[in-house]
């Protein structure tokens, strides 16, 4: 059978992704026999603890200052790393500079 004779399946398209208050409204409807939490070590209620409590939607203003605070330091960290591959020419060329001034002392020490 080639693959021109195979029937060609047409599959559904994709459900849309639930919205945050589907997500947390199941996680504190969810058992604590769920396999989830079941997985979970015995007694580690630090981890449960922030599923079964209040949830509320993150403060917009505090991840609007972190994730500007991400942006500017995402874009020292592409100045600096320019300035670290200038550097490192720098200090390539140096290397070389000193390894032809060596050269040229061994050479100028060898003929004498």
């Amino acid at each position: 059978m080639t693959s021109k004779n195979k029937k060609r399946v047409i599959l559904p398209t994709r459900p849309q992704p639930p919205t945050i208050e589907q997500i947390l409204e199941d996680v504190r409807s969810a058992r604590l026999s769920d396999p989830v939490f079941v997985s979970l070590a015995e007694g580690s209620e630090e981890f449960l603890a922030p599923v079964r409590a209040e949830m509320s939607m993150p403060d917009v203003e505090s991840q609007y200052q972190q994730s500007r605070a991400y942006v500017e330091l995402n874009r020292r960290l592409q100045e600096e790393l320019s300035e670290l591959a200038a550097r490192c020419e720098e200090l390539k060329k140096a290397g070389e500079q000193l390894d032809l001034s060596i050269s040229e002392i061994k050479d100028k020490n060898f003929q004498n």
